[in-house]
């Protein structure tokens, strides 16, 4: 995720780093080139004039805006929606951290509260890995008992599995008489949550928007940029590639935008910052234990968070 400053707006104009335009810069300067070729043919393909004016694209344009409109915001919503659950599992985490040190009968500093949080860290990575198709081998390696991390590491679902072992935590503190029926329900409301959490996470992950409606809006776009030349070349000569090149940011980027959000635990530059949400959590839940938190993230670029 690309977190940086609003700069005034003369700066604003030429912000290169955390813009889409890096990505889409060849495209668009073949498409300011095509359009230079259609001004110096005056309008003909293979000798043949191209009888175009701006009034199809006109309709053709506010068709191409409403269906943006529908992608924009059915990709902006699974964006937010990843956010809020990962906001979501902040809370809970945190309330399942003060619950064992506070309320699990053990007295402070034991070792089997600083186990208990670890297991929280260690779901809030394994969920992470999930989600982007990533090893998780050395996260659970660093958090977890050997044994439990060769488990957990060998499941298929490993936070699931991960708040199994969060689960036979409490019911052997109720059973060592260190947790009462209603403590245990509490531990286990949360534990609720967070199952939702993973659920609606592995939601978003697993059912993306039909490849269909990508494809026709990738098309369109394209479609579009490439025969509007015809369409201006008669009307403003020379300045056809100048506005192409402002149309052609205008729609190509949106287009770029719009497949990196869709996918919101993904790795391009405008996704969630799950490794820096991850740290987060892992620096918030050891200063609620009192235990050192680890070294501070290296990242690309001081504006990018991954």
């Amino acid at each position: 995720m690309i977190i940086r400053d609003k700069e005034n707006w003369l700066r604003l104009l030429f912000v290169w780093r955390g813009s889409v335009l890096p990505q889409i810069l060849p495209r668009l300067l073949v498409l300011v080139s095509f359009s230079a070729a259609v001004v110096y043919a005056h309008g003909n393909l293979y000798h043949y004039k191209v009888s175009l004016n701006a009034a199809p694209f006109t309709l053709f344009g506010v068709t191409l805006a409403i269906f943006l409109g529908f992608y924009n915001n059915a990709s902006y919503d699974r964006f937010w929606e990843g956010r809020k659950q990962w906001g979501a599992l902040l809370n809970t985490v945190r309330s399942l951290a003060r619950q064992a040190i506070t309320l699990s009968g053990h007295p402070d500093g034991a070792p089997e509260i600083a186990h208990f949080v670890r297991l929280l860290v260690a779901f809030t990575y394994a969920l992470k890995h999930q989600l982007r198709h990533t090893d998780a081998a050395a996260d659970l390696a660093r958090l977890l008992p050997v044994p439990l991390a060769g488990a957990v590491q060998a499941a298929t679902f490993k936070p699931i599995r991960l708040l199994l072992e969060m689960s036979r935590w409490v019911q052997q503190g109720k059973e060592a008489a260190h947790l009462n029926t209603t403590t245990q329900l509490a531990f286990d409301h949360n534990f609720n949550h967070l199952s939702n959490i993973v659920g609606s996470c592995e939601r978003l992950a697993g059912t993306p928007i039909p490849y269909t409606y990508s494809v026709l809006l990738h098309r369109t776009v394209y479609v579009y940029c490439f025969l509007l030349p015809f369409g201006l070349v008669d009307s403003i000569g020379w300045m056809t590639p100048v506005i192409m090149a402002v149309v052609g940011y205008t729609f190509m980027a949106l287009d770029a935008i719009l497949h990196e959000i869709e996918e919101p635990f993904g790795l391009e530059p405008n996704d969630l910052a799950l490794n820096t949400m991850s740290h987060n959590i892992e620096v918030t839940l050891l200063e609620l234990l009192g235990a050192p938190a680890p070294p501070a993230l290296v990242r690309r670029h001081r504006y990018l968070f991954d």
